[in-house]
């Protein structure tokens, strides 16, 4: 007896919680967030990150053609507007190098079919290996095994996909920055433009609509991209979490813009290392919300449900 108490309270003593362990217990948020951590991670989310993240980059180049292709159709219907740019650029240029540019912005404008051709076929291909990539890894978060769907009707869901989601991010976007313009002349009107309050009460007030909008996308997107579709009632929480986090890093990047563009250097090469770190980030926060919706206890239980319904089924 008197040799067994000593033993038994060692083992006591080693099976004594640690600190993490008692907080999680008495916060159910921090468990939560454990949890969907250690989902994140054992379901790659950092890798299918890095691969969103990589046909992000890859698309720019195409985009970027299509938008040359653009200013150049409208510069070939503008006359006015391409001498501007031809007297601007001989101004601008060190002496005897305006001369040599003519040439090459009407070879430009003349080549601008092939070059938006060209760029849309690039959109479209580096458009659905990303929107491949973003259902892969919010399958992956919620754990849903591979089905095997037709190519074509793969590739159609993932197109009109991706259209969507990219007219919702412009409009964020738009909503945004003209949520400042609009207040600067609407302020004006009425009187209001010497109140710092003033400005801050729309620019506030166009962040909340910036982030209602996104929420609605981020639902769709946590619930409804994946290969099967999931519960909303997780989703609408997680896509709230994304919607705040996706607004707090567009105005970081913003702020980033704005520092790197002071520099000829900065301008040259921060912008795109900046895309590169934003498109990362919102990667991984979209995954990490994922994952929270994936491990909410509303969502195991719901889960738990049908596997209980599917296993009386087939016991009947």
């Amino acid at each position: 007896m008197s040799g067994t108490g000593p033993q038994q309270t060692d083992e006591q003593q080693d099976e004594k919680p640690g600190m993490l362990q008692r907080y999680r217990r008495r916060y159910p948020w921090l468990d939560h967030l454990v949890r969907a951590g250690q989902a994140y991670t054992t379901n790659n989310g950092d890798h299918y990150a890095a691969a969103i993240t990589y046909f992000s980059v890859l698309a720019l180049v195409p985009l970027l053609m299509i938008a040359f292709a653009v200013g150049a159709f409208v510069l070939a219907g503008n006359q006015e507007l391409l001498d501007q740019l031809k007297a601007q650029i001989e101004e601008s240029a060190p002496p005897g190098l305006g001369s040599t540019l003519e040439p090459v912005i009407d070879q430009a404008i003349d080549s601008r079919s092939s070059v938006g051709i060209l760029g849309l076929l690039g959109a479209l291909y580096s458009g659905l290996g990303w929107m491949g990539n973003l259902r892969e890894a919010l399958s992956a978060q919620w754990v849903q095994p591979p089905e095997p769907d037709g190519f074509l009707r793969t590739k159609v869901f993932d197109l009109l996909a991706l259209l969507g989601l990219g007219l919702a991010l412009v409009v964020s976007f738009a909503v945004t920055g003209a949520g400042t313009q609009f207040a600067d002349v609407l302020l004006d009107l009425v009187g209001l433009s010497g109140f710092w309050w003033a400005r801050w009460l729309f620019f506030l007030l166009a962040m909340a609509l910036s982030v209602a909008g996104m929420w609605l996308v981020f639902v769709w997107v946590i619930a409804r991209l994946p290969r099967q579709p999931v519960v909303l009632r997780s989703a609408m929480k997680a896509a709230l979490l994304a919607a705040v986090g996706f607004e707090v890093l567009k105005q970081v990047f913003a702020v980033y813009l704005g520092q790197v563009s002071s520099s000829p250097t900065g301008q040259l090469f921060g912008p795109v290392i900046g895309v590169m770190v934003f498109a990362f980030f919102v990667s991984r926060f979209i995954l990490f919300a994922t994952a929270w919706a994936a491990t909410a206890r509303e969502q195991q239980q719901d889960s738990g449900a049908e596997q209980d319904a599917f296993t009386a089924s087939g016991a009947v």
